[in-house]
């Protein structure tokens, strides 16, 4: 009985031809006492959704489909979720600098992050697409629901800053926040944790001009996810007992 494998191998050997690895899934768990990720060694008999747990953050390669997955148990913290954000760039680059890095936080998982897991079938889009994309169901409208500061944040990472610039503040729908990043020592490091927070008085109706703040959108989908208000760096942050005040005089009344 001829084995098929083995004349195949020896071919390949002879033409100089490498053999294509199968594209398998690579998972790396983040452990917090390093602030660093950590290849998992899986068993063949264990599913992926059998990974997931409240108190991880799990990194998910997916190489078929050149995509990164970065899952936010609920028990996970702001500070584990802000580490992670910036190491999975690095595991990313391992693979592939193509690579597109998805976040996603627990019973929020994506449609596409569950095709991954093998809990949904991959969505056909060679059929022709009837009716409305929005329909006024609960189903759609949990998609508008607000975005969580930590989400916010993340996103804010993501998408970087222009060099000499320093963000002031962020609008997400009809909500306005100031930011401010403050220095945190972590493993024998000092690292900058943003953070977001409500201006301090409300805001009367009207018209108001940002003064001397550059508007930047960050749009996905032709959907506005955010704005948020930049200002030129001085190379010297002004530091002040009241940040709040600070944030409440970039906007004036026309």
């Amino acid at each position: 009985m001829v084995n098929h494998e083995d004349s195949n191998n020896n071919d390949e050997k002879e033409s100089g031809i490498p053999k294509k690895e199968k594209s398998t899934i690579t998972v790396y768990q983040f452990n917090d006492e390093i602030g660093d990720f950590e290849e998992l060694i899986i068993d063949p008999d264990v599913k992926l959704p059998d990974l997931l747990d409240e108190d991880f953050i799990l990194l998910f390669v997916d190489p078929q489909q050149y995509r990164v997955w970065l899952w936010h148990g609920l028990n996970t913290t702001t500070r584990m979720k802000f580490i992670a954000a910036k190491m999975a760039a690095q595991i990313r680059d391992k693979h592939g600098i193509a690579f597109k890095i998805t976040a996603v936080d627990q019973d929020m998982e994506t449609h596409g992050f569950k095709v991954m897991l093998g809990l949904e079938e991959k969505i056909d889009y060679s059929k022709a697409q009837t009716g409305p994309a929005f329909k006024d169901t609960d189903e759609d409208l949990e998609l508008l629901k607000e975005i969580k500061e930590e989400k916010i944040l993340l996103i804010l990472e993501k998408t970087g800053l222009p060099e000499g610039y320093k963000r002031k503040m962020i609008i997400v729908k009809n909500k306005l926040y100031g930011y401010k990043e403050f220095e945190k020592s972590h493993l024998n490091s000092v690292i900058k944790e943003p953070q977001l927070f409500s201006l301090k008085e409300e805001v009367e109706d009207g018209a108001y001009l940002a003064e001397n703040l550059i508007p930047r959108i960050i749009i996905s989908y032709n959907n506005v996810i955010l704005t948020e208000l930049l200002e030129k760096a001085n190379g010297q942050e002004k530091e002040t007992e009241n940040e709040e005040n600070e944030f409440d005089d970039s906007i004036k009344k026309d």
